[in-house]
Protein backbone atom coordinates (compact mmCIF):
# COMPACT_ATOMS: atom_id res chain seq x y z
CA UNK A 1 0.00 0.00 0.00
CA UNK A 2 0.89 3.38 -0.88
CA UNK A 3 1.48 5.98 1.83
CA UNK A 4 -0.79 8.95 1.35
CA UNK A 5 -0.48 12.11 -0.31
CA UNK A 6 1.92 14.67 1.86
CA UNK A 7 -1.05 17.26 1.24
CA UNK A 8 -3.27 14.76 3.23
CA UNK A 9 -0.66 14.73 6.17
CA UNK A 10 -0.20 18.42 6.21
CA UNK A 11 -4.11 18.79 7.07
CA UNK A 12 -4.13 16.17 9.16
CA UNK A 13 -1.05 18.23 11.45
CA UNK A 14 -2.78 21.50 11.35
CA UNK A 15 -6.30 20.10 12.41
CA UNK A 16 -4.86 18.95 15.35
CA UNK A 17 -2.81 21.57 15.81
CA UNK A 18 -6.10 23.86 15.58
CA UNK A 19 -7.47 21.05 17.93
CA UNK A 20 -4.60 21.70 20.66
CA UNK A 21 -5.02 25.49 20.95
CA UNK A 22 -8.77 25.15 21.28
CA UNK A 23 -9.93 21.82 23.12
CA UNK A 24 -13.44 22.93 23.82
CA UNK A 25 -13.26 21.69 19.49
CA UNK A 26 -13.13 18.24 20.50
CA UNK A 27 -17.16 18.26 21.61
CA UNK A 28 -18.33 20.05 18.02
CA UNK A 29 -16.95 16.67 16.03
CA UNK A 30 -19.71 15.15 15.19
CA UNK A 31 -19.44 11.49 15.53
CA UNK A 32 -21.63 8.84 13.58
CA UNK A 33 -23.91 6.99 16.38
CA UNK A 34 -23.68 3.07 16.42
CA UNK A 35 -26.03 0.43 16.51
CA UNK A 36 -25.35 -1.96 19.13
CA UNK A 37 -25.22 -5.87 17.85
CA UNK A 38 -27.00 -7.93 20.20
CA UNK A 39 -24.56 -11.16 20.42
CA UNK A 40 -26.15 -14.73 20.26
CA UNK A 41 -25.20 -17.21 22.69
CA UNK A 42 -23.59 -20.54 21.17
CA UNK A 43 -22.97 -21.81 24.35
CA UNK A 44 -23.84 -25.85 24.16
CA UNK A 45 -25.73 -27.24 27.22
CA UNK A 46 -23.71 -30.12 28.52
CA UNK A 47 -25.60 -33.15 30.08
CA UNK A 48 -24.29 -33.75 33.18
CA UNK A 49 -24.77 -37.41 33.35
CA UNK A 50 -22.15 -37.11 30.02
CA UNK A 51 -19.36 -35.43 31.94
CA UNK A 52 -17.11 -38.10 33.24
CA UNK A 53 -16.86 -38.23 37.66
CA UNK A 54 -14.01 -37.35 39.06
CA UNK A 55 -10.95 -39.94 39.27
CA UNK A 56 -10.85 -41.84 42.09
CA UNK A 57 -8.90 -40.77 45.47
CA UNK A 58 -5.25 -42.28 45.49
CA UNK A 59 -1.94 -41.94 47.71
CA UNK A 60 -0.79 -38.90 46.41
CA UNK A 61 -3.47 -36.82 47.89
CA UNK A 62 -5.06 -38.40 50.67
CA UNK A 63 -3.65 -38.90 54.37
CA UNK A 64 -3.10 -42.52 54.90
CA UNK A 65 -4.91 -43.76 57.59
CA UNK A 66 -3.03 -46.44 60.56
CA UNK A 67 -2.68 -49.86 59.24
CA UNK A 68 -5.13 -51.44 61.54
CA UNK A 69 -7.43 -52.84 58.83
CA UNK A 70 -6.72 -55.17 55.66
CA UNK A 71 -8.03 -52.68 52.91
CA UNK A 72 -5.38 -49.66 54.26
CA UNK A 73 -2.71 -52.80 54.12
CA UNK A 74 -4.07 -53.57 50.64
CA UNK A 75 -3.70 -49.76 49.85
CA UNK A 76 -0.05 -50.02 50.67
CA UNK A 77 1.28 -52.93 48.87
CA UNK A 78 -0.66 -51.99 45.86
CA UNK A 79 1.51 -48.37 46.40
CA UNK A 80 4.46 -50.49 46.75
CA UNK A 81 4.49 -52.59 43.91
CA UNK A 82 3.50 -49.87 41.84
CA UNK A 83 6.40 -47.56 42.90
CA UNK A 84 9.24 -50.52 43.18
CA UNK A 85 9.62 -53.21 40.91
CA UNK A 86 12.08 -54.67 43.59
CA UNK A 87 10.32 -54.32 46.51
CA UNK A 88 7.02 -55.82 44.55
CA UNK A 89 9.00 -59.16 43.74
CA UNK A 90 9.60 -59.34 47.80
CA UNK A 91 5.75 -58.58 48.46
CA UNK A 92 5.02 -61.36 46.10
CA UNK A 93 7.08 -63.94 48.10
CA UNK A 94 5.75 -63.28 51.38
CA UNK A 95 2.68 -62.72 52.88
CA UNK A 96 1.08 -59.47 54.10
CA UNK A 97 1.30 -58.15 57.80
CA UNK A 98 -0.59 -59.58 60.17
CA UNK A 99 -3.10 -57.54 62.39
CA UNK A 100 -2.84 -57.24 66.02
CA UNK A 101 -4.12 -55.90 68.42
CA UNK A 102 -3.09 -52.73 70.21
CA UNK A 103 -2.80 -51.67 73.93
CA UNK A 104 -2.29 -48.81 75.47
CA UNK A 105 0.16 -46.38 74.63
CA UNK A 106 1.44 -46.48 78.68
CA UNK A 107 1.47 -50.17 78.38
CA UNK A 108 3.32 -50.60 74.87
CA UNK A 109 6.07 -48.31 75.93
CA UNK A 110 6.36 -49.87 79.55
CA UNK A 111 6.21 -53.36 77.67
CA UNK A 112 9.00 -51.66 75.97
CA UNK A 113 11.33 -50.44 78.19
CA UNK A 114 11.25 -54.20 80.20
CA UNK A 115 12.10 -55.95 77.11
CA UNK A 116 14.98 -53.98 75.86
CA UNK A 117 18.19 -55.53 75.45
CA UNK A 118 16.81 -59.24 76.25
CA UNK A 119 16.39 -62.06 74.79
CA UNK A 120 12.42 -62.60 74.21
CA UNK A 121 11.80 -65.55 76.44
CA UNK A 122 13.61 -63.25 79.40
CA UNK A 123 11.67 -60.44 78.56
CA UNK A 124 8.25 -62.62 78.45
CA UNK A 125 9.19 -64.03 81.77
CA UNK A 126 9.82 -60.77 83.79
CA UNK A 127 6.93 -58.80 81.86
CA UNK A 128 4.58 -61.60 83.19
CA UNK A 129 5.80 -61.19 86.63
CA UNK A 130 5.49 -57.19 86.22
CA UNK A 131 1.94 -57.70 85.18
CA UNK A 132 1.31 -59.91 87.96
CA UNK A 133 2.83 -57.03 90.59
CA UNK A 134 0.04 -54.71 89.19
CA UNK A 135 -2.70 -57.15 89.58
CA UNK A 136 -3.67 -57.30 85.80
CA UNK A 137 -2.60 -55.71 82.37
CA UNK A 138 -5.77 -53.22 82.70
CA UNK A 139 -4.16 -52.34 86.02
CA UNK A 140 -0.37 -51.24 84.45
CA UNK A 141 -1.50 -47.90 84.93
CA UNK A 142 0.95 -45.19 85.59
CA UNK A 143 -0.08 -44.31 89.72
CA UNK A 144 0.24 -48.05 90.11
CA UNK A 145 3.89 -48.36 88.80
CA UNK A 146 5.04 -45.31 90.36
CA UNK A 147 3.74 -47.08 93.99
CA UNK A 148 6.39 -49.63 93.59
CA UNK A 149 10.07 -48.83 94.90
CA UNK A 150 13.16 -49.66 92.63
CA UNK A 151 13.93 -52.40 95.02
CA UNK A 152 10.52 -53.82 94.58
CA UNK A 153 10.75 -53.71 90.81
CA UNK A 154 14.14 -55.17 90.81
CA UNK A 155 13.03 -57.79 92.99
CA UNK A 156 11.39 -58.96 89.48
CA UNK A 157 13.86 -59.24 87.57
CA UNK A 158 13.69 -55.15 86.60
CA UNK A 159 17.21 -53.43 86.40
CA UNK A 160 17.70 -50.33 88.40
CA UNK A 161 18.13 -48.17 85.58
CA UNK A 162 14.96 -50.04 83.64
CA UNK A 163 13.14 -49.25 86.90
CA UNK A 164 14.19 -45.26 86.79
CA UNK A 165 12.71 -45.42 83.30
CA UNK A 166 9.20 -47.27 84.24
CA UNK A 167 9.14 -44.23 86.59
CA UNK A 168 9.91 -41.16 84.44
CA UNK A 169 7.78 -42.84 81.96
CA UNK A 170 5.04 -42.83 84.53
CA UNK A 171 5.91 -39.78 85.94
CA UNK A 172 5.25 -37.73 82.60
CA UNK A 173 1.79 -39.48 82.66
CA UNK A 174 0.34 -38.74 85.80
CA UNK A 175 1.62 -35.13 85.33
CA UNK A 176 -0.69 -34.88 82.02
CA UNK A 177 3.18 -34.18 79.90
CA UNK A 178 1.88 -37.61 77.95
CA UNK A 179 -1.41 -39.48 77.97
CA UNK A 180 -2.77 -42.08 75.92
CA UNK A 181 -4.96 -39.80 74.43
CA UNK A 182 -2.69 -37.09 73.08
CA UNK A 183 -0.40 -39.72 72.03
CA UNK A 184 -3.01 -40.80 69.79
CA UNK A 185 -3.45 -37.79 68.35
CA UNK A 186 0.13 -36.42 67.76
CA UNK A 187 1.62 -35.65 64.91
CA UNK A 188 4.92 -37.85 64.01
CA UNK A 189 7.45 -34.97 64.73
CA UNK A 190 6.25 -34.22 67.68
CA UNK A 191 5.36 -37.72 69.05
CA UNK A 192 9.12 -38.76 68.67
CA UNK A 193 10.34 -35.54 70.43
CA UNK A 194 7.93 -36.04 73.37
CA UNK A 195 8.86 -39.52 73.65
CA UNK A 196 12.52 -39.25 73.35
CA UNK A 197 12.42 -36.83 76.35
CA UNK A 198 11.44 -39.83 78.62
CA UNK A 199 14.70 -41.34 79.84
CA UNK A 200 15.40 -44.84 78.16
CA UNK A 201 13.54 -44.46 75.34
CA UNK A 202 15.99 -43.65 72.31
CA UNK A 203 15.16 -42.75 68.49
CA UNK A 204 14.83 -47.27 67.69
CA UNK A 205 11.89 -47.38 70.60
CA UNK A 206 9.98 -44.86 69.24
CA UNK A 207 9.91 -46.23 65.89
CA UNK A 208 8.97 -49.55 67.07
CA UNK A 209 6.41 -48.05 68.97
CA UNK A 210 4.87 -46.10 66.42
CA UNK A 211 5.00 -49.20 63.78
CA UNK A 212 3.82 -51.85 65.92
CA UNK A 213 1.98 -50.49 68.45
CA UNK A 214 0.58 -47.37 66.46
CA UNK A 215 0.56 -49.00 63.27
CA UNK A 216 1.54 -45.66 61.27
CA UNK A 217 2.04 -46.35 58.06
CA UNK A 218 5.38 -43.93 57.15
CA UNK A 219 7.91 -44.37 59.57
CA UNK A 220 11.59 -45.55 58.38
CA UNK A 221 13.44 -46.62 61.23
CA UNK A 222 16.84 -45.61 59.99
CA UNK A 223 18.89 -47.10 62.65
CA UNK A 224 17.14 -50.21 62.66
CA UNK A 225 20.02 -53.23 61.45
CA UNK A 226 17.11 -55.10 59.97
CA UNK A 227 15.98 -52.38 57.68
CA UNK A 228 19.36 -51.42 56.77
CA UNK A 229 20.70 -54.76 56.34
CA UNK A 230 16.84 -55.97 54.10
CA UNK A 231 17.70 -52.67 52.29
CA UNK A 232 21.32 -53.27 51.49
CA UNK A 233 20.44 -56.99 50.15
CA UNK A 234 17.37 -55.71 48.04
CA UNK A 235 19.49 -52.79 46.39
CA UNK A 236 22.70 -54.86 46.39
CA UNK A 237 24.45 -52.20 47.75
CA UNK A 238 28.58 -53.13 49.07
CA UNK A 239 27.71 -51.48 52.63
CA UNK A 240 25.15 -51.49 55.04
CA UNK A 241 23.24 -47.97 53.72
CA UNK A 242 23.48 -44.72 56.62
CA UNK A 243 20.78 -42.92 57.29
CA UNK A 244 20.26 -40.27 54.84
CA UNK A 245 21.46 -42.68 52.15
CA UNK A 246 18.06 -45.12 53.65
CA UNK A 247 15.98 -41.59 53.33
CA UNK A 248 17.42 -41.12 49.78
CA UNK A 249 16.72 -44.65 48.71
CA UNK A 250 13.21 -45.74 50.33
CA UNK A 251 11.62 -42.27 49.47
CA UNK A 252 9.80 -43.95 46.97
CA UNK A 253 8.02 -45.62 49.47
CA UNK A 254 6.56 -42.65 51.26
CA UNK A 255 3.43 -43.04 52.34
CA UNK A 256 3.92 -46.26 53.37
CA UNK A 257 7.92 -46.75 54.41
CA UNK A 258 6.69 -48.61 57.39
CA UNK A 259 5.46 -51.74 55.31
CA UNK A 260 9.00 -51.43 52.99
CA UNK A 261 10.67 -51.61 56.56
CA UNK A 262 8.53 -54.33 57.48
CA UNK A 263 9.21 -56.10 54.73
CA UNK A 264 13.02 -55.17 54.74
CA UNK A 265 13.05 -57.83 58.19
CA UNK A 266 11.22 -60.62 56.58
CA UNK A 267 14.15 -60.41 53.73
CA UNK A 268 17.02 -60.27 56.42
CA UNK A 269 14.75 -63.64 57.92
CA UNK A 270 14.37 -65.55 54.94
CA UNK A 271 18.35 -64.97 54.57
CA UNK A 272 19.05 -65.84 57.85
CA UNK A 273 17.33 -69.05 57.39
CA UNK A 274 18.68 -69.61 54.67
CA UNK A 275 22.21 -69.88 56.37
CA UNK A 276 20.93 -71.89 58.79
CA UNK A 277 21.01 -69.03 61.19
CA UNK A 278 18.31 -70.24 64.49
CA UNK A 279 17.74 -66.07 65.19
CA UNK A 280 14.60 -64.90 63.92
CA UNK A 281 13.94 -60.93 62.90
CA UNK A 282 10.41 -61.53 63.88
CA UNK A 283 11.40 -62.20 67.35
CA UNK A 284 11.54 -58.34 67.18
CA UNK A 285 8.06 -57.63 66.25
CA UNK A 286 6.73 -59.66 69.18
CA UNK A 287 8.76 -57.67 71.51
CA UNK A 288 6.66 -54.89 70.20
CA UNK A 289 3.44 -56.50 69.24
CA UNK A 290 3.77 -56.98 65.19
CA UNK A 291 1.69 -55.86 63.21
Amino acid sequence: MNPPPQATTVTTRSAVKKLHENPSALSKIPFRSRKIRKLTSNIIPVDPAAVPPNPPLTVSNRIPKPLSTKPEIDLALNHLRSSDPLLAALISAHPPPKLSPCNSPFISLSKSIIFQQLATKAANSIYTRFVSLCGNESNVVPNTVLSFSPQKLREIGVSGRKASYLHDLSDKFSTGVLSDASILTMNDETLFQMLTSVKGIGPWSVHMFMIFSLHKPDVLPVGDLGVRKGVQVLYGLKELPKPLQMEQICEKWKPYRSVGSWYMWRLVEAKTKGNGKAQSVEEEDEQIGGF
